[in-house]
C-alpha cells in the first residue's frame, strides 16, 4: 500500500482543529465493489481490450485489481471427460464412504475449489509475487472460472480483497498447491492482512502427489501438461509455457498492453479446468471406475491402499489381477501375500510368496525368500526348509550386485539369519554364510 494511502486511513484519527469538516466527498458505487472516490479511481490502460476478454476492474480502498469471470457448460469436454463427469465423481465418493486422501465424501460437487497461481518466480519468500489467483468451481449447471490479476505491485490489497471475499477455500484442489501455490499465497497475505479478510482454514486434495504415485512408472516428469497429453487425452495448442510468464508479466507492468499478458491468463485457466478432468480421472481409477484402467494402474491403486491401511481395498485390486497372462500378476500375488501376512493369514500368504519366490523380479525372489524362511523358522519349526530359504536368498545376493547401502544391510542381515538358523539346526557346529 502506498503512503498517501496509509495516510489517508490515519485520517479519522486525526483532529483537524474545527468542529465542521464540511460536506462529504462526492462517491458513487462501483458496480461488485465497496462505496469508492470518484476522484480516487484510476484510469485503466487498455480497458477495452480487457473487456472484451470478460474482465472488469475491482474497487477496494483506492486501489483495484482485474477480475476475469467465464462460464462453461456442464456438458463442455476437456481432455477424455464431461464437467458433469465431475459430479458423479464425487457421488462415488459419498457412496463408497472410502477413507483416501482424495475422498469428497461428505461434500457435494460445488463445495471443491479448484485452484491455480502464477507467481513472478518458482521460490518462496516474500520475494515471489503473486499476480494471479484463479479458481474454479461446480454452480448450478455450469462451471465458474474466476481470475485475480494483479495490475501493479500497490494493488495487493484489492487483489486479495477480491479473492477472499466469495469463495469458500477449505476444500481447495491444486497441483502441488500443497508445497507452492498455498504457502505462497499465506506469505504475501500475511503483508496486507489488516486490511483485508482473514485466510481461512482449509483441507487440501493435492494431485501431483497423486498422479506421481499412479503414472511415474510411465511419466518421467510429472507437470501437468505432460500429464495432460499422457493421460487425460489433451494436448494445448498454442500455449505459453509457464517459465515464460514471469517475463510477460514484468513486460506488462511496463507497457500496460495486456496483449501478453493474455495468454499467461488462458495458461491458467487451462491448467484449472485440468484440475477437473484430472481429480474426476483419479477418482474413476482409484474407486475402480475406468474400464480403460491398465493392470498396472490397478496394482498402484492396490499399493495406495495397502499404504493407507485399507486392506480389503488392497486386496480386493490384487485379487482383480490374479488372472492367466496378466502383465502384473506376479506383482500382485506378491503384494497380496504381504496383505495376509497382516491379519496373520499365513496359509494364504505362503502359497504366494513361494510363487514369487520362484517366478518374482530379484528383489521379489529375495523379499519371499526372507518371508518363508521366517515363517518356517518360527512357525513350522521347520529349520531345514528355513535354512533352505535363506541359501536361495545368499544365492541371488551373491549373484547381483551390492551396489546400495540397503543391499549391504540385507546382505548382513542375512549372514545373521543363516548363523542364527544353522545353530539352531546343528547345535556345536560352527556355521556361517562362507561355508
Amino acid at each position: 500500500m502506498s503512503l498517501k494511502n496509509k495516510l489517508n486511513r490515519l485520517k479519522p484519527h486525526i483532529k483537524s482543529g474545527t468542529d465542521n469538516p464540511g460536506p462529504p466527498a462526492a462517491s458513487s458505487t462501483i458496480p461488485g465493489n465497496e462505496k469508492v472516490d470518484v476522484k480516487s479511481v484510476p484510469d485503466i490502460p487498455f480497458l477495452d481490450i480487457w473487456e472484451k476478454e470478460h474482465v472488469s476492474p475491482f474497487y477496494f480502498d483506492d486501489q483495484y485489481c482485474l477480475v476475469r469471470e467465464v462460464v462453461y457448460p456442464l456438458d463442455h469436454k476437456h481432455g477424455h471427460y464431461q464437467f458433469s463427469d465431475l459430479l458423479e465423481a464425487v457421488s462415488l465418493w459419498n457412496q463408497e464412504q472410502t477413507k483416501h486422501p482424495l475422498s469428497a465424501s461428505g461434500h457435494a460437487a460445488g463445495d471443491l475449489v479448484f485452484f491455480d497461481t502464477e507467481t513472478t518466480g518458482l521460490g518462496g519468500g516474500a520475494g515471489n509475487t503473486i499476480f494471479l489467483l484463479g479458481h474454479a468451481s461446480v454452480s448450478g449447471e455450469h462451471v465458474k472460472l474466476k481470475q485475480h490479476i494483479l495490475p501493479g505491485p500497490g494493488a495487493e490489497v484489492a487483489l486479495y480483497q477480491s479473492f477472499l471475499q466469495d469463495v469458500d477455500y477449505t476444500t481447495l484442489v491444486t497441483y502441488n498447491g500443497k508445497a507452492f501455490d498455498w504457502p505462497q499465497v499465506k506469505t504475501r497475505h500475511t503483508l496486507v492482512r489488516d486490511h483485508v479478510p482473514k485466510l481461512p482454514s482449509f483441507g487440501h486434495f493435492d494431485l501431483y502427489h497423486a498422479a506421481r504415485r499412479m503414472w511415474k512408472h510411465k511419466i518421467e516428469r510429472m507437470k501437468l501438461s505432460i500429464v495432460e497429453q499422457e493421460v487425460l487425452g489433451l494436448e494445448r495448442k498454442d500455449d505459453i509455457p509457464g517459465f515464460l510468464a514471469p517475463m510477460i508479466y514484468f513486460d506488462f507492468l511496463e507497457r500496460k498492453d495486456p496483449e501478453g499478458l493474455l495468454g499467461v491468463i488462458r495458461h491458467n485457466e487451462t491448467d484449472i479446468l485440468s484440475l477437473l478432468t484430472l481429480y474426476t480421472h483419479l477418482t474413476f481409477q482409484i474407486l475402480g471406475r475406468d474400464q480403460s484402467q491398465t493392470a498396472k494402474e490397478t496394482f498402484e491403486v492396490g499399493r495406495w491402499f495397502s499404504y493407507l491401511g485399507d486392506t480389503e481395498k488392497a486386496k480386493q485390486a490384487f485379487n482383480g489381477l490374479i488372472a492367466e497372462g496378466n502383465d502384473q500378476e506376479i506383482y500382485a500375488k506378491h503384494a497380496l501375500a504381504f496383505e495376509h501376512k497382516k491379519h496373520k493369514e499365513w496359509q494364504k500368504a505362503v502359497p504366494l510368496w513361494k510363487e514369487s519366490a520362484e517366478k518374482g523380479s530379484v528383489k521379489q525372489k529375495k523379499e519371499a525368500c526372507i518371508e518363508l524362511a521366517k515363517h518356517y523358522e518360527h512357525r513350522e519349526r521347520d529349520l531345514e526348509l528355513a535354512l533352505r530359504f535363506c541359501q536361495l536368498a545368499d544365492d541371488l545376493v551373491r549373484e547381483g550386485k551390492q551396489a546400495t547401502k540397503k543391499d549391504m544391510v540385507f546382505k548382513q542381515e542375512l549372514e545373521k539369519r543363516i548363523q542364527r538358523i544353522s545353530q539352531k539346526a546343528f547345535p556345536g557346529q560352527a556355521q556361517n554364510s562362507s561355508k
